[in-house]
């Protein structure tokens, strides 16, 4: 992967920012994301952030050797301490972290967010935990998508500030996400499926481990295949 050629993921992030957003991108990667969208005059100006000086020099390499440093800034910070309000940042992107690590940066920089017009995030798993941040923190879920790269498939969630009411089912598949249910939506809990009911097969033969973890698989699996009745999918 590089700027030209991102990744699935990255790609699908990039399409989700509007033309002329001034963003930034937390967690940058080599800045992959920043370069391609001002390259191709989707982004006006970036703030390219990470945590730690290794990933900042790559960025800042990446942001210099595409001839781009006049409108990339490559900051050192812990998630949205790099943004400062004379920064006018419209679109943040946190992409490829775990859902519990994206909601603690949004909650210790909520200062941060005002006047930002749209989350673009993409977390690797806690999609559950992220939304119910979002729901209960003045945001509301406006499109969602989910992509397979290589092995895994990850969800993508676009927030802007609203109000926004989910339901517990909702929290869990997503509410755009469980409209659609495309292939790739299925696939995935089809998947995480055959999982519980492997650990709900073993809880059962070993019921010294314990009967308040079969209850709680139970329950995921009911509520997993409820899912796939209310969209019309056959389990296999």
């Amino acid at each position: 992967m590089n700027s030209n050629n991102l990744s699935p993921r990255l790609k699908v992030v990039a399409s989700l920012v509007p033309k002329g957003s001034k963003i930034a991108d937390i967690g940058s990667d080599h800045a992959y994301l920043a370069i391609n969208l001002v390259r191709n005059q989707i982004a006006t100006a970036a703030i390219a952030g990470e945590v730690a000086p290794g990933p900042l020099t790559n960025s800042k390499m990446e942001i210099e050797k595409n001839q781009v440093s006049d409108l990339i800034d490559a900051r050192l910070g812990d998630g949205l301490a790099v943004l400062n309000p004379e920064d006018h940042v419209d679109v943040i992107c946190i992409a490829g972290m775990g859902g519990l690590l994206i909601r603690r940066i949004l909650e210790e920089g909520q200062v941060k967010l005002s006047g930002v017009q749209r989350l673009i995030l993409q977390p690797n798993v806690g999609e559950y935990e992220l939304r119910e941040w979002l729901i209960t923190h003045g945001y509301q879920i406006t499109h969602e998508d989910i992509v397979a790269e290589d092995y895994h498939l990850y969800e993508i969630i676009v927030a802007e500030p609203g109000q926004m009411q989910l339901t517990e089912t909702e929290l869990t598949f997503g509410p755009f996400l469980m409209q659609a249910a495309n292939a790739t939506f299925l696939r995935k809990w089809q998947r995480e499926l055959k999982r519980l009911k492997s650990i709900q097969d073993n809880l059962e033969r070993h019921p010294q481990h314990g009967g308040e973890k079969l209850a709680e698989v139970s329950k995921k699996i009911a509520q997993i295949e409820e899912m796939f009745t209310n969209v019309g999918e056959t389990i296999n």
